[in-house]
């Protein structure tokens, strides 16, 4: 097994400032993720962040990594493309609740059931914060937005739920209040080979004055302090993605070895499509570029 170098989070430090609201979970995240590739040894050449829209969608331009700022909703596409094209890539998504529980849910269903080999992190506030406050596909029910204004009549989406029955292999949940916890599982989830899930309580101090840090830190609990908790059990699993008011809990919900996507497919038998010969005469690559540039 190779030696792991870490490396200081400052390698990841980017020239351009988070512009988030003060407070926002998502600087958690930010840090939490830094950490986690820190402690990998990801040099930031071998890392890829992408993102679709939205506030959370902001974080690629906040980390020294290769990234991609994508469509609404098409973040997990994208990823999935790149992952394909050069398997040596780390490749992190990074965007919100509404980004990739809302339009980009049907992506986010199929590349779990392939087992893509990519890591999806998920900075769910239960609100739209870029579009200043209406109910998102996780706000609970009955709470007032500003775009229902009587209470929110949908029953939110389950993430956690959702992933276990769609093939995801790794699935946890963390809570931007405890970063170092979260950057643990950020880390599991880049190590793990197949489709991994994070999803985060990143409160929005702006426009969610429900979902806050103390009404968070009164309920959550790590899944790890549960001596008899067994993460490799898709029922226990299942049964604790349902847990939700009291007690909620955070932590590695749900790990499992499968084959991933790369292994099965004849087209990668070769290596990564970056790594084989393109077929063109330098020439007519040269006409691609020059005409696509």
């Amino acid at each position: 097994m190779a030696t792991v170098v870490e490396l200081p989070i400052k390698a990841y430090e980017s020239e351009v400032d988070p512009d988030w609201c003060p407070g926002c979970g998502d600087f958690g995240v930010l840090k939490s993720l830094k950490i986690a590739a820190g402690r990998l040894g990801i040099e930031p050449k071998d890392l890829m962040i992408v993102s679709g829209i939205g506030c959370s969608s902001n974080l690629p331009g906040f980390i020294h990594a290769y990234g991609v700022h994508s469509l609404h909703g098409r973040a997990v596409a994208v990823a999935e493309g790149i992952k394909l094209g050069n398997h040596d890539l780390h490749v992190v998504i990074t965007g919100g609740d509404g980004d990739g529980y809302g339009i980009g849910i049907g992506h986010f269903i199929h590349a779990m059931r392939r087992n893509i080999d990519i890591t999806y992190i998920v900075m769910n506030n239960q609100i739209y914060g870029l579009t200043t406050g209406q109910a998102s596909p996780t706000t609970m029910k009955h709470v007032r937005t500003k775009s229902t204004p009587r209470g929110n009549v949908e029953l939110p989406i389950n993430p956690l739920a959702l992933a276990l029955v769609s093939g995801a292999t790794y699935i946890a949940r963390g809570f931007s209040g405890v970063p170092d916890h979260m950057a643990n599982l950020i880390a599991g989830g880049i190590a793990h080979r197949g489709f991994s899930l994070i999803d985060v309580f990143s409160p929005c101090v702006t426009y969610n004055h429900i979902n806050t840090y103390p009404w968070f830190r009164e309920r959550v609990y790590k899944l790890e302090d549960e001596s008899n908790y067994d993460p490799s059990n898709v029922e226990s699993a299942l049964q604790r993605s349902f847990e939700w008011g009291d007690r909620i809990p955070i932590g590695l919900l749900y790990e499992d070895e499968q084959p991933i996507y790369e292994d099965s497919e004849p087209a990668f038998k070769q290596g990564p499509l970056a790594h084989q010969p393109l077929g063109l005469e330098r020439e007519v690559f040269q006409e691609f570029m020059e005409e696509m540039m």
